[in-house]
């Protein structure tokens, strides 16, 4: 929900360049921890340096063969599943217990900013770290200095 700002004339005003700023996505990422069904999903920090966008998917207890990391284009779709089931009999009884987890999470690349050919994933410590590199015209050039004639 936004909220709209009254100017003292009583007409409504447009939300200021810092609310706006605050309350957009980077590459129009979600940071909520719930999907469409209220089921929660990991959490993912996103930070982007000169050379590439890290990205950190915090999923402790996984492995890393249960995520699978796909891109489609500039969608990049980060997904999981992981099943598990315990069984415990004794003489008066059986208790079996099932649990089951997946999420999805996709994310729309920048056009013409990514070298798709180059991104890396690893996974340690409960982390999924991705690093999607920059083409090479997309990165930060470093400052130069311009003669005066």
């Amino acid at each position: 929900m936004n909220l709209i700002k009254k100017n003292l004339n009583g007409y409504s005003a447009l939300p200021s360049l810092f609310d706006d700023f605050f309350n957009r996505e980077l590459f129009n990422w979600g940071n909520n921890n719930y999907s469409s069904t209220s089921t929660t999903v990991p959490s993912v920090n996103i930070r982007e340096n000169g050379d590439a966008y890290e990205v950190q998917v915090a999923a402790p207890g996984m492995e890393k063969n249960d995520f699978e990391v796909m891109l489609d284009g500039n969608l990049l779709t980060i997904s999981s599943s992981k099943q598990n089931s315990s069984e415990m009999q004794d003489d008066s009884f059986t208790r079996r217990e099932f649990s089951y987890l997946s999420f999805q999470r996709s994310f729309e690349l920048p056009k013409d900013v990514v070298d798709q050919d180059n991104i890396n994933a690893k996974y340690e410590n409960g982390l999924l770290l991705l690093t999607i590199p920059k083409k090479e015209e997309a990165k930060q050039k470093p400052p130069k200095l311009i003669q005066i004639s």
